[in-house]
């Protein structure tokens, strides 16, 4: 389901830190059918997958993102090993404007990628920017707009600054993580977990689409 090659033919930027954006990675005949598939999530936040339910579509597009097909070709753009480092992944479906706030991801996160299950992104809010210091986020080398089928990934450093202007409603994405170590993995996803049972009993009412 993957395109692969269009994420082998994307360009790596690396200052300020090695990054990259690849359109295209989702046929719009499978994205929709990802969309359909997608869980039911209407409540912000972030959500171990191993905490959702989905369709059969949506779990095939899991499964592609753990194979080995796939963490050869982010080796290769990044000139990493990340055989043996666990994968944590995770969803969004709706966003809030506390969101986006500038950061650079933990230490215990080796490679971040973010797979977007949007329609066209016509908001000018909401999309992501990398960053060249903590403190703007108009301050960036690039924008990328979260339009459905688009990838964006980093190599997490010190100064990975990432973080978009403030969004409230749907937006869709699956996050996924080269771990440091299983132990990382392990608190995280406890981390995740508690917040995203949590969610599920305190309502959450939001103005937007």
């Amino acid at each position: 389901m993957l395109n692969l090659e269009a994420i082998t033919n994307a360009s790596v930027a690396t200052e300020p830190f090695k990054f990259f954006m690849a359109a295209g990675v989702l046929s719009a005949v499978d994205l929709a059918a990802v969309r359909a598939d997608f869980p039911d999530i209407r409540k912000p936040g972030i959500f171990p997958i191993e905490e959702l339910s989905y369709g059969p579509v949506f779990a095939r597009l899991i499964e592609d993102l753990r194979s080995r097909e796939f963490e050869d070709v982010m080796e290769k753009k990044y000139g990493v090993e990340l055989s043996g480092k666990p994968m944590m992944i995770t969803v969004r479906g709706q966003a809030q404007k506390k969101d986006g706030r500038i950061h650079t991801d933990s230490k215990t996160k080796y490679v971040t990628g973010l797979l977007y299950l949007n329609d066209v992104w016509d908001e000018s809010q909401g999309r992501l920017r990398m960053l060249r210091n903590a403190s703007d986020v108009d301050n960036y080398v690039a924008e990328i707009p979260p339009d459905g089928g688009t990838m964006a990934s980093f190599l997490r450093t010190d100064n990975s600054w990432h973080g978009h202007e403030p969004y409230e409603g749907e937006r869709r994405y699956i996050m996924f993580n080269w771990m440091t170590s299983q132990a990382a993995l392990t608190r995280e996803l406890g981390r995740h977990s508690l917040s995203a049972r949590v969610k599920r009993n305190v309502p959450f009412f939001y103005k937007g689409a």
